[in-house]
């Protein structure tokens, strides 16, 4: 018999822990916490299920010129916390400068400076990608609501408020670019522009056209394989003793407030309430949707 054929998926969230604290080995944290970033370093910085795989094509494409000469994004924009456990090491050249990296850590647990793009995301259709994400890879498919999941594992989208609350009051510095995942959608060609800018990379309008095509949802989906999770998953699962997955897209509807309708209201209120209670008082932002709003407003010319 297989070591593939013991393993199953976790069915309960105590379980489901029990395996995440495997997630990521203490030697590849370590090396990642004494990474020596170069000033001109790019850490894509994101709550999980926040536009990550999104901004790593936009930055990748741009210090390329529109390149998609990679298998996996995550073999050209290395995912720092893990790069050592996949057998990448976070010091070696990559195929481009400025160098770029992603992480779900929040921007004060991430080595400093280098430049820092932190792109966040409304905790409702967060969670709700998040749950998505989990289900039928790292618990079984129906054994966990979405309720519980929030309650118990997601803790009602704090890993949002986190990266609000580490990034909020660096929002005017010149190394940190703010970011609203909803915003994005809205101006795309804007987004890629600001984000050009902020790297210190020069294009012309044909580049950026390339650049704004190849990071739209559209493009993202017919080359889904670029951005599919399940080779990295193939690689630390057997450390959570998770069986294989056929497939596991990062790429998903793209689509925004789709999870005021599809989550019972009592998860809605949760999220509403941890943002009252862990945001406001140390931002003054009432809700998501204020934050929102002010980032609209800062991303304005001067």
């Amino acid at each position: 018999m297989s070591a593939d054929e013991g393993y199953r998926r976790p069915t309960t969230v105590p379980e489901m822990q029990e395996r995440m604290q495997h997630f990521v080995t203490p030697e590849g944290l370590e090396r990642a916490l004494a990474y020596q970033a170069e000033p001109s370093d790019v850490f894509v910085v994101t709550p999980p299920k926040c536009g990550t795989t999104w901004m790593q094509q936009i930055v990748h494409g741009l210090r390329t010129g529109g390149s998609l000469d990679f298998d996996n994004i995550n073999d050209v924009v290395p995912w720092l916390q893990m790069a050592h456990d996949v057998g990448r090491e976070l010091d070696a050249p990559q195929v481009a400068r400025p160098h770029a990296f992603k992480t779900h850590s929040p921007l004060d647990e991430v080595p400093q400076g280098g430049r820092y793009i932190v792109v966040v995301r409304d905790p409702k259709d967060a969670l709700l990608s998040h749950f998505r994400f989990f289900e039928g890879a790292f618990f079984e498919p129906g054994s966990i609501d979405l309720e519980t999941f929030s309650r118990d594992f997601a803790e009602s989208g704090s890993a949002v408020h986190r990266h609000v609350l580490a990034a909020w009051s660096r929002r005017h510095d010149a190394d940190v670019l703010l970011l609203a995942f909803e915003n994005m959608k809205a101006d795309l060609s804007g987004t890629v522009e600001r984000v050009a800018r902020f790297i210190g990379v020069d294009v012309d309008d044909e580049v950026l056209e390339v650049v704004v095509s190849q990071s739209s949802f559209e493009h993202m989906v017919q080359h889904a394989d670029k951005y599919d999770d399940a080779a990295y998953f193939d690689l630390i699962r057997h450390r959570l003793e998770l069986p294989p997955v056929a497939a596991l897209s990062k790429v998903a509807e793209g689509k925004v407030g789709t999870a005021a309708s599809a989550m019972p209201v009592s998860v809605r209120q949760g999220l509403a309430a941890a943002w009252t209670a862990e945001v406001t008082p140390h931002t003054g932002l009432e809700s998501y949707d204020d934050l929102r709003e002010q980032l609209v407003y800062l991303s304005r010319p001067i």
